[in-house]
């Protein structure tokens, strides 16, 4: 993750014993558009529409180590997103589990067969 190829905006929010520290990056910058991509259609919550990351950063009591962990954060998210999944080959199922999921069917129905009003 190149530092200088993003934009930081670091926010601290007040609060009575936590300080925060919000990092928001624009993704617009990032080089490989593939990653940019996938990057942008996570379902993520932390990516707004804008292709802004905002991560929230307050494990630490100190602003340094926050910023730091952060921008670890981001980098883990950008090389999720850079790691690509293989294609799934398409399968068949067997003779013997198409067999076996029809006898299970068959046993269901007649339990459910059974069901109702008694008669007698």
């Amino acid at each position: 993750l190149d530092r200088a190829a993003f934009v930081e905006t670091w926010r601290t929010l007040g609060g009575a014993d936590a300080e925060v520290a919000d990092i928001a990056r624009e993704v617009a910058s990032l080089d490989p558009e593939a990653v940019k991509a996938r990057l942008l259609a996570r379902a993520d919550t932390r990516i707004s529409d804008e292709g802004v990351v905002v991560i929230k950063a307050q494990r630490f009591r100190s602003l340094e180590k926050n910023r730091a962990d952060a921008v670890d954060r981001l980098q883990a998210i950008v090389d999720a997103a850079a790691t690509v999944a293989p294609e799934r080959r398409a399968t068949r199922p067997t003779a013997g589990a198409k067999r076996k999921r029809v006898d299970e069917k068959v046993q269901r129905g007649k339990v459910k067969a059974l069901r109702g009003r008694v008669e007698g």
